[in-house]
């Protein structure tokens, strides 16, 4: 399939003329700890969250590689918009590993937003055809304005032994607690969510393992393993606001010296040059780990086949190295910034204490990452089941 198919060549130009408009909202959205409600509605009009929709179902069915680089445009612009975006984008791609049913409840008005808890926090418990979903989910990015939520919980299996399941509950029979205060990423209105009693058909429930092992809606294609999509994806937002901070960091320099130095222009430092350009090549660098990937996860799709382990492994691997590679890229650039950097005024600081920040997603960190990818490259079993 071609950008021009589906539209969203159409969404990325509409998305890469709201930059300037996304990085001037963002000091006011980490106020408020939620993004703008004009971002939002900004984005869902240029079409942003029909991206992960079905065709069929009215949306615009992206490919990966067309998600990710729409994402980091809008990560570019801003870090907290990029990172709910990608949580939004990523996750209503789930439901359509559930029933047809299922699918036609969440899609139904063919754009849609929809944020996870995979922490199985929650119990299910049968109740007549249904389940009752009761617990609280912490970090639940974007809650204060998504449609749609997924959520994993125990439930017992015939022996009693709890076994974890992922619901599908609309944001309407939630509650939404107001306590999310973070350093980084504070735009991302990350909040805990609970569900008391809450009824979910059992067509809108499906066991994590299947969930964790499905290929997605079934159109030739689209069908990619879960863990290598959403790390896909996740590294875009991270690659998106480390080009967001190198901009920032470059429109900062006209004008300035270095302080207590004989530089008036910090550009002619070639301590300064070999910094921009290191940084320049780590971020180029991480990009390139990130297009290898999403050519072979496509590969796969159009093919019909599904990479095996050893693949999975190696995406979990190469997505932690590109986001260590621009956390590395952002941090070079802020020790050349100078002390004014740290004033809230100055956005380069929040992509910066944003991306330092959201790498501590568990699914992004460096080690942990190597670890799963180094097991597999030594023959080894990859001792987790998020592949």
């Amino acid at each position: 399939m071609t950008r021009t198919e589906n539209g969203a060549e159409a969404v990325l130009d509409e998305v890469t003329a709201l930059v300037p408009a996304l990085r001037a909202s963002g000091r006011a959205a980490e106020e408020r700890r939620w993004i703008a409600d004009e971002t939002v509605r900004l984005l869902d009009k240029a079409g942003v969250f029909r991206l992960a929709v079905p065709r069929r179902h009215g949306g615009l069915g992206a490919t990966v590689a067309e998600r990710s680089r729409i994402l980091g445009e809008i990560a570019r612009g801003d870090s907290a918009a990029g990172w709910v975006s990608m949580i939004w984008v990523s996750s209503a791609w789930v439901p359509g590993l559930f029933s047809e049913q299922a699918q036609e409840e969440v899609y139904a008005g063919g754009s849609v937003k929809v944020s996870t808890g995979f922490t199985p926090s929650g119990g299910l418990a049968p109740s007549g055809e249904d389940y009752l979903l009761d617990g609280s989910w912490k970090w639940i990015s974007g809650a204060q304005g998504a449609d749609w939520a997924l959520l994993a919980a125990l439930l017992p299996g015939p022996d009693g032994t709890p076994l974890p399941y992922a619901a599908l509950v609309p944001f309407s029979e939630l509650t939404v607690a107001d306590d999310w205060h973070a350093a980084a990423g504070a735009a991302t209105g990350s909040a805990t969510v609970t569900a008391t009693a809450v009824t979910v058909p059992a067509h809108r429930v499906l066991g994590l393992g299947d969930l964790l092992g499905g290929t997605g809606p079934g159109a030739t294609g689209h069908d990619y393993p879960f863990v290598p999509f959403f790390m896909a994806l996740g590294a875009a937002a991270y690659l998106g606001i480390a080009k967001g901070a190198y901009e920032l960091f470059l429109d900062r320099l006209p004008g300035r010296g270095i302080t207590y130095t004989s530089w008036t222009d910090q550009r002619l430092s070639p301590v300064t040059q070999v910094q921009v350009a290191v940084a320049a090549n780590r971020i180029e660098a991480a990009e390139a780990l990130q297009e290898r990937w999403l050519r072979r996860l496509q590969e796969h799709a159009d093919a019909g086949t599904a990479p095996d382990p050893a693949e999975r492994a190696a995406a979990r691997g190469r997505a932690g190295y590109a986001v260590q590679l621009v956390k590395e890229a952002v941090d070079g650039l802020y020790e050349a910034a100078g002390a004014s950097v740290i004033l809230h005024d100055e956005p380069f600081q929040r992509f910066h204490r944003d991306l330092k920040g959201l790498a501590q997603h568990a699914l992004f960190t460096f080690h942990t990452n190597q670890e799963v990818h180094g097991r597999a490259l030594l023959g080894l079993a990859p001792d987790t089941p998020f592949l």
